[in-house]
């Protein structure tokens, strides 16, 4: 089993101003990796920590900072600036996700932290970075989905754009962060010298696009449609949800052998012959018919068993399950996935761990999410020049 010290990170020190999802994931990375994170808030708590209770609102702050401590400083005050630069002194990384310009209109920009530790690495997220034109837009995820086209393509033509599901653009840039502050650290293991690293939450939600950006940089006028549960990019088919009789079935074929196994499942060699899917090109070209075919087979029968007869078949499905089935499932807990702590508020609760494993195992147990303030002392008793 990893213990903490064979986790890659330990002994680091970082200084987490993170808020929200954005930066508080970045940092929660760098504690699942084994780092001492210090989490700085401000007199009144990080906005997430005071979410409602209603519908499990205070869950986010409780998930993206268990195995941090907690400081709380003024950083609008001298004494709370002067406290946070003797942490600084001693720091390895400062990560934040404040508007651009905060840092400095708080007294503590890069360039004064640099003066008090020369070997820091400091890492900034916003949504648009700190040279765009958009740069002082207040930016949420929501937001940033819809200036960088995420909106645009989620959803179904005849409808209205949404949002995506999950916070695509946030989380994004938290893991972008993560993967910049440790190439950092590597540069400074060869250089012996600190730098910076930024993400802007626009640049790292446009990868995901990807399929989308086909047609708007593939093409030379065509511009990318909402396409419901289809392929984005048009490339593939069979790809889509199928009502079944009880549920929905996520069923997709990217080869033509996967296809003909597929077609012999619902329609045998018939189906398997017929010229208008014998390509994939054909069966795009055609795929409305293609989706009618296979729904038809689908509505007639239970979600787990059209499930059960394609996989025999190593076709790619998979039951649209909804997340109550996915937490409830034993599997997260035997990947490591889920696991049970005892928050001192909450009681016995489920968080999830990092999805990156070092040396086969997943990290141990964390401490719960700190109360506010709860290690200030502590942490300016230990973290001394």
């Amino acid at each position: 089993m990893t213990i903490q010290s064979q986790l890659p990170l330990d002994g680091l020190r970082v200084l987490d101003l993170g808020q929200i999802y954005n930066g508080a994931y970045a940092g929660f990375l760098l504690a699942q990796a084994g780092a001492d994170v210090v989490k700085v808030e401000p007199p009144a708590g990080e906005n997430l920590r005071n979410r409602p209770r209603a519908h499990g609102a205070w869950y986010p702050f409780v998930a993206l900072n268990v195995g941090k401590r907690s400081v709380c400083l003024d950083l609008k005050a001298g004494d709370g600036r002067a406290r946070f630069l003797e942490l600084v002194a001693v720091a390895d990384v400062v990560l934040e996700n404040y508007a651009p310009g905060v840092m400095d209109r708080l007294g503590v920009g890069y360039e004064i932290m640099r003066a008090a530790n020369p070997r820091l690495i400091y890492a900034s997220s916003s949504g648009y970075g700190k040279i765009s034109r958009y740069r002082d837009r207040p930016a949420m995820d929501l937001t940033v989905q819809a200036m960088v086209g995420v909106t645009s393509v989620t959803g179904y033509p005849d409808q209205p754009p949404v949002k995506a599901g999950v916070a695509v653009a946030d989380f994004a840039a938290g893991a972008h962060m993560y993967g910049g502050i440790v190439s950092a650290l590597l540069r400074r293991e060869r250089t012996r010298k600190g730098g910076t690293v930024e993400v802007a939450m626009f640049d790292a939600a446009f990868p995901p696009l990807l399929s989308s950006l086909a047609v708007a940089l593939g093409t030379t006028g065509e511009t990318p449609e909402r396409t419901g549960n289809r392929h984005g990019g048009r490339g593939e088919a069979p790809y889509n949800v199928y009502a079944t009789s009880d549920g929905y079935a996520a069923i997709i074929c990217v080869t033509d052998a996967q296809w003909r196994a597929l077609a012999d499942v619902i329609g045998g060699e018939q189906l398997a012959a017929d010229a208008r899917f014998r390509t994939r090109e054909l069966r795009v070209e055609n795929i409305d018919e293609l989706d009618a075919v296979i729904g038809g087979w689908a509505a007639l029968r239970r979600r787990d068993g059209v499930i059960e007869a394609l996989l025999a078949r190593g076709i790619p499905a998979a039951p649209v399950r909804d997340l109550r089935e996915v937490v409830d499932d034993p599997d997260a807990r035997a990947q490591g996935l889920l696991r049970e702590i005892v928050d001192p508020t909450h009681g016995p609760i489920r968080v999830f761990g990092s999805a990156i494993r070092y040396d086969g195992e997943p990290p141990p147990d964390p401490a719960p999410a700190p109360a506010l303030g709860a290690h200030t002392e502590e942490v300016l008793r230990e973290w001394r020049p």
